[in-house]
């Protein structure tokens, strides 16, 4: 039987993080193992960055796995701030409705 590679892709000082990033590699299908879970303690004995809990995945499945991850860690953008037409109130982009006059934000909408 052949053994196949693994590959680091993700390592994180919040083994909370690391595992989060366990479960959506894990629910996407992607078997992945978690390393370095208790190292933290050697932190100063050995090199911090080697301690770090890391999630490693079969090389076949890298470069799934790391689009996977990076999707769900970048921020949405945030939606532009835009002003209300019916009162001209400035408003920021998560609010679809004036809280001044209840005017709606328009997809064509002045900035």
């Amino acid at each position: 039987m052949t053994e196949v590679p693994w590959t680091l892709i993700f390592a994180h000082g919040n083994a909370l993080l690391v595992g989060h990033v366990r479960n959506l590699l894990d629910a996407a299908g992607i078997p992945c193992e978690l390393r370095n879970m208790t190292l933290g303690g050697g932190a100063g004995e050995l090199p911090p960055l080697e301690c770090e809990p890391q999630v490693w995945v079969a090389e076949h499945n890298r470069e799934r796995a790391e689009a996977l991850v990076k999707q769900a860690l970048e921020e949405p953008a945030p939606d532009s701030a835009w002003r209300c037409r019916a009162c001209g109130e400035e408003l920021e982009g998560a609010f679809d409705t004036c809280w001044n006059c209840g005017g709606h934000k328009e997809d064509d909408h002045d900035r």
